[in-house]
This record gives C-alpha cells, structure tokens and sequence, in this order.
C-alpha cells in the first residue's frame, strides 16, 4: 500500500468522526428519483418567481465534485454521469445530524440528496437542500487539476479518475455502447444468429498473428487465447446456421500504438449462399446507418478531414491501388523478380525469398494505406496473404477478398469464404512450411476445421470489422486507447 498523503489521512479521521456520530459513512441503497440532465432539461429556462411560487422537489444521487463552505452554510456541485446541479446547504434547513454530517463532507464523496428548487442571486439554478445521505466516503483526494484531467498515463491507468475529470470521455463510451447496440441491432433485423464461440483454442487460426498461449492444468495442455473466431463460426454454417455472427474480444501478442492493442473487440459475420460481392453493398448500409443514427448524418470530421460516408464507395483492386498510390508501373508488378527491384528502389525492406503477393503487401503498407482517406473497398487480394479466402475464378493467384480503408486504416476485412477442404489442406501446408521457417504469425493446421470443410461448407461470405475503430471513428478519436476503457500499459513502477 502507498504511504497516504495529509489529506488522506484527514479523510481518515473524518471517516471515525462519522462512526462516532452514529453515520454510516458506506449506506446502502438510495432512491433517486430525478438526474441532472432531466432536471436542467426540464427547469433549466424557468425563472426564479416561478420556482419560488410553485416549488419543485426532486432527489437526486451522486459524487460532489465541488464544495464551498461559509459557515452556517454551504454551496456544492453534485454530478451524476455527465451532468452537473449546483446544491445549497443550510443550517437552517438540516437537521442537526445532518448539518454535522455536511461539515465532514469532502470533495469525491457520494451523496443522496432531496430538496426544492430555486435560483440564487447569480441566477444559478440550484437545489435547496432539506434531507441528505451520505453514500460513500472518498479516501482519496482527487488529483490536483482534476479538472480536465490531461496525463494521459494517469488517465488511461487510472480510468475511474478519467471519467469523474472528463465528463466528455464518458460521452464516448456511451457512445460506443450506442455503436455496438446499432451494429447488433442492423444483423439481426437480417436475420442473423448472435452466436458465442471459444475463447480458449486448442490450436490458434482465422488469422495472421501471434497468439497468447496458456495452460491447462487438469488436462495438463497447453491452449491459445483467440486470435479470431473464424474457424469456429464457419463450423457452424457448416452445421446448419446459415447466418451467424458474434461481437466479442480477440487477443493478439502483438505490438502497441495508436490502432492497435492486445485485447481488442471485433464483429465477425458469415452468410450461407452469399460472395465477397454482396458483403460490400452491406458493408456500406451498416456503417452508413450506423453511422447515420450516431452523428446524425454521413459527412463527419475525421481530425484534420472531412470524411462522406455516403454509399456507395470507391472501389480498387489490390494491384490497381498499389500502381496508383506506389507510382510503380504495372510491369514492375508482375513478377517476383521485377516487383522486389522496384520495392528495393523506393528503399522498402523486402526480405531476398518474398514471394510477389508478400512484397506486393509490404509495398501496399508503405504507400497505399495512409492515402486512403475516403471510404474505399480495396479487392482481390493475392492469394499467399489470404489463406482463407477462396480463388478468383478468373485469376486464380487472386482471392475474392476485399479490405475496406477509412481515413488511412483497415476497418473491415472480408471475403468469399475458402470452401473446398483440398484446397484449404494444401494452404495450410504451405502456411507450416511458413512456420517452419520462422514465420510465427503463419497459420496452424487445424485438422477438425478440414474435417468439418469435408461435411459441406455452402458457398459463404465472411467478415470482420474492428468495434474499436469503428468507435474511434465515430467519436473522432486518433488513438485507440481513448475508446478502451482500459487498455494494455507496461507496468506501473513503484513509487
């Protein structure tokens, strides 16, 4: 525990004068009957006579954020969620028990409050208050300039001190709340299945990276923290549910920064009888809905842009998107040999055996991804990055896949989903060759996912879309760690 500050302890020896006067600083329940917002929405225009004339009462709960003290009197602040009512305390109108009670309060403590309404010279609309409750005795001081709360190391750790500092921090996890019910909402009005699937695998798979690795101990072996739920929601398309889908956590041992961290949320989807074709027109009326319910229309600021999500998109095939944006002729990507030279040139790090699919993507990550701004469908991807994705009819090095880019980075992955169990064999092959040569973000063999593929998977469309960006773009937040409540830090160091 950390050495308690002076102020600590006065907190401390408050809490015991409490005891002693027979109040219980830790109460139970309270019965509220009105919130700040409710009241200033309702009471906010209405004068000082009239609230004089006909009295208005109302009880409210929640944390004093502010205290004035004079004497036989005293002003306040109570918030409860994002909002705030000034409150006046006076001898006069407590009882003797609770005006000592007023005397130990502190700023960071939770109080129970009813009274009248009124307005003060200032014309403040406040709360008169005749009856009060301690809830719960704050310990703690809150930091010095709490108000507005900055350091974003404290803020992050410490998220509880965030949202009492920032009221506008607590605006976005309601609003990713509201994102989530809205994506939830859009597939099950088409008749989607919400699903729940493993979260501890036997074998890692449905993705490139690196997985978390733990251990049973009653069946003493070893399991993986997902790193998606693919392989098990086609399981049950396979099954005989032909339209599922699931919102929750996917762990990945990777780095941190501004778009990633190791825990993260992700929409997963798949619909029986479908192509990669029919998931971009859907793409655009969920996130357009979504997006139209949350910001009240398709023209939103992104930081520095203007982004108009507005259907339907562009759309640009992988290698078409990499001569545009690279500024590489189409000749130099054709080939291995002729594509490595021309990555080489632009000064990229392309390792001497990268097949053409591979250095295509370094070359795309480097100069194509950051320019994409506007909502873009980018499709057929080369098929050694896309072991899951079925072939190109006509081009069969291709897949049919598509990633959708807003405002420089990947929001949705999605594709005609690989259904043909001899294929998907000889792909997971060459993923462990992969692995076997050092590649640890290269796919396992499942031999169940096989065995399943040879029962029947019908034709099938899949996708993922990031929660966590979605939210972040929705909330105009650059870093996704202001729309994780509590995301992954190093350590804290002792003190």
């Amino acid at each position: 525990m950390e050495e308690r500050s002076d102020q600590s302890q006065q907190r401390l020896k408050k809490l015991d004068e409490l005891r002693q006067l027979g109040i219980d600083p830790y109460g139970g329940r309270f019965e509220r009957s009105d919130r700040a917002a409710t009241i200033l929405a309702q009471y906010n225009a209405t004068d000082g006579p009239t609230l004089d004339q006909t009295p208005i009462a109302c009880t409210l709960a929640g944390r004093l954020t502010g205290l004035r003290r004079f004497g036989k009197a005293a002003f306040g602040v109570l918030r409860d969620e994002r909002d705030a009512l000034q409150v006046y305390f006076k001898k006069d109108a407590l009882d003797p028990l609770k005006f000592q009670l007023m005397q130990q309060l502190d700023v960071g403590d939770w109080i129970g409050i009813s009274g009248t309404l009124f307005r003060t010279k200032t014309d403040e609309l406040t709360v008169a208050v005749s009856q009060l409750t301690l809830l719960s005795k704050s310990l703690q001081p809150l930091p010095e300039k709490w108000h507005g709360l900055s350091n974003v190391e404290t803020r992050y750790r410490q998220r509880y001190l965030d949202l009492i500092a920032n009221p506008d921090v607590h605006g976005i996890f309601v609003q990713r709340s509201r994102i989530i019910e809205a994506v939830r909402q859009f597939l099950i009005t088409k008749d989607f299945l919400e699903v729940e699937t493993p979260m501890m695998h036997p074998i890692p798979g449905g993705a490139t990276a690196r997985p978390f690795i733990t251990h049973h101990n009653s069946l003493d072996t070893d399991l993986y923290l997902r790193i998606a739920p693919e392989l098990y929601l086609k399981r049950l398309v396979v099954g005989g549910l032909p339209r599922v889908f699931e919102i929750n956590r996917n762990f990945r041992n990777e780095g941190i920064s501004t778009i990633h961290n190791p825990e993260f949320t992700m929409l997963e989807f798949y619909m029986a009888f479908a192509d990669f074709e029919d998931l971009m027109p859907m793409t655009e009326a969920l996130i357009a809905e979504t997006t139209q319910k949350i910001c009240g229309g398709l023209v939103i600021p992104y930081q520095e842009h203007q982004l108009d999500l507005t259907p339907p998109w562009r759309r640009l095939t992988f290698t078409d998107a990499v001569h545009e944006f690279s500024g590489m002729s189409r000749e130099a990507l054709q080939s291995q040999e002729t594509a490595f030279a021309a990555a080489r040139e632009k000064g990229l790090d392309v390792p001497q055996d990268a097949s053409l699919g591979a250095i295509l993507n370094i070359i795309f990550e480097s100069t194509v991804e950051s320019r994409l701004i506007q909502p873009t469908f980018i499709t057929h991807y080369p098929i050694e990055i896309s072991p899951l994705a079925k072939r190109c009819a006509t081009q069969p090095m291709l897949t049919d896949r598509f990633e959708l880019y807003i405002a420089g980075r990947e929001i949705a992955n999605a594709f005609s989903e690989l259904n043909d169990p001899i294929d998907q064999a000889q792909r997971f092959e060459a993923q462990a060759a992969l692995r076997a040569s050092g590649d640890v973000e290269a796919h396992h063999i499942d031999a169940d996912f096989i065995r399943a593929l040879e029962y029947g998977l019908p034709p099938t469309a899949g996708e993922g879309i990031g929660i966590d960006r979605l939210v972040m773009l929705l909330t105009n937040q650059a870093s996704i760690r202001e729309v994780i409540l509590f995301p992954q830090l190093r350590p804290e160091r002792p003190t």
